[in-house]
C-alpha cells in the first residue's frame, strides 16, 4: 500500500485487485449473488489532502449527510429517510418501514439491561455512545478508549440487516505547538466496494470533520481497516468503466457556520455542511444485493 496516495487512489487500486480475480475466485455470498472478496485491507487517508468524496463517479454528499445524522439521532425507521427522498434502506425495512436495532439504536440507546425505577414503573437504562464520545474527547482526550461500536451480539437476530462498519475508535495527538489533532479509524466487516465503500469513507470523514469542530481540533488521519471487502459479480462492468476513468482533485468540505453553535453533533443540519470544487464523472446504476 502507498500511504502517499489519497483514499480515492487507494480505494482504486483494491477495487483493481478486485477485478483482476479470475473467475475460481469466485465466492459464494448471504445474497446469492457471488462474490470476488480479498480480507484484511487497508485504506489511509490524510484529511488535509481533501475531502474522500470520489470523482470517478459521483456520489450524493447530502444523501449521505441525511443518512449520517439520522443514524447519529438514534433513528431506526426507514420512513424518516424516505421522507427526505433517500431510499438507501428501503430493501431491508419490513412492511411497517422498521429496521430493528440497528445503528441509531445502538450508538445512542445501547441497551445495558439495567432499570430505573420511577415510582412503580421500571424504566430499562441505556448508553448513549454518541454522548459520551463526545464529552470523553474534551475531557480526556488522550484516552484509549474513544470507541463507538454497533455490534451488539445480544440484538443481531433483530437487525434488518448485522452492522457492515462494526465500531469506529478515536485517537487525539497534541502537537508541540498545543494543537491537537483528532483522528478516527473504521472497522468494517463487510464492505460492499462498488456502492457501500465511496458512502463509508465519505460518511466517517463527515463524522471526523464534526467531531474535530465540536472539539477544536483538527482532522488529521481517517483509516478504514476492511475484513471482508468485496466486488458483486453483476457489478464487474460498472467496476470497469470506473477504473477507465482518471481521478480529479479531491473537493474541499467547508462549513456554513460555526460548529459551536451546536450543542451536539446530532443537532446539526443537512446544510451545516458542504462540498466545493466537486469535480466528478457521471453516476454508475449498479443493482443492490439484499
Amino acid at each position: 500500500m502507498n500511504w502517499g496516495q489519497n483514499a480515492e487512489q487507494q480505494y482504486l487500486k483494491l477495487l483493481l485487485d478486485l477485478r483482476l480475480q479470475d473467475e475460481v475466485y469466485l465466492q459464494p455470498d448471504r445474497t446469492g449473488t457471488g462474490v470476488y472478496s480479498i480480507f484484511g485491507e487497508q485504506i489511509k487517508h490524510n484529511m488535509a489532502d481533501g475531502f474522500p468524496l470520489l470523482t470517478t463517479k459521483f456520489v450524493p454528499f447530502k444523501t449521505l449527510t441525511k443518512e449520517l445524522l439520522w443514524m447519529l439521532r438514534g433513528d431506526t425507521k426507514v420512513r424518516t429517510l424516505q421522507a427526505q427522498n433517500v431510499h438507501i434502506w428501503d430493501e431491508w425495512a419490513d412492511e411497517k418501514g422498521d429496521l430493528g436495532p440497528i445503528y441509531g439504536k445502538q450508538w445512542r440507546n445501547w441497551s445495558d439491561g439495567g432499570l430505573l425505577w420511577v415510582g412503580d414503573s421500571p424504566i430499562a437504562t441505556s448508553i448513549d455512545q454518541i454522548a459520551n464520545l463526545q464529552k470523553s474527547l474534551k475531557e480526556d482526550p488522550f484516552s484509549r478508549r474513544h470507541i463507538v461500536s454497533a455490534w451488539n451480539v445480544g440484538e443481531l437476530n433483530e437487525m434488518a440487516l448485522a452492522p457492515c462498519h462494526c465500531f469506529f475508535q478515536c485517537h487525539v495527538r497534541e502537537m508541540p505547538n498545543g494543537t491537537r489533532k483528532l483522528s478516527l479509524q473504521l472497522y468494517q466487516r463487510s464492505a460492499d466496494i462498488f456502492l457501500g465503500v465511496p458512502f463509508n469513507i465519505a460518511s466517517y470523514a463527515l463524522l471526523l470533520q464534526m467531531l474535530a469542530d465540536h472539539c477544536g481540533y483538527e482532522a488529521d488521519q481517517l483509516v478504514f481497516t476492511y475484513g471482508n471487502l468485496h466486488l458483486y459479480k453483476n457489478h464487474c462492468d460498472q467496476a470497469d468503466e470506473q477504473l477507465r476513468r482518471t481521478p480529479n482533485k479531491l473537493p474541499a468540505l467547508v462549513s456554513s457556520m460555526s460548529p459551536f453553535n451546536r450543542k451536539n453533533i446530532w443537532e446539526h443540519q443537512v446544510d451545516d455542511y458542504y462540498v466545493v470544487d466537486y469535480q466528478h464523472h457521471p453516476k454508475i446504476e449498479a443493482p443492490v444485493a439484499v
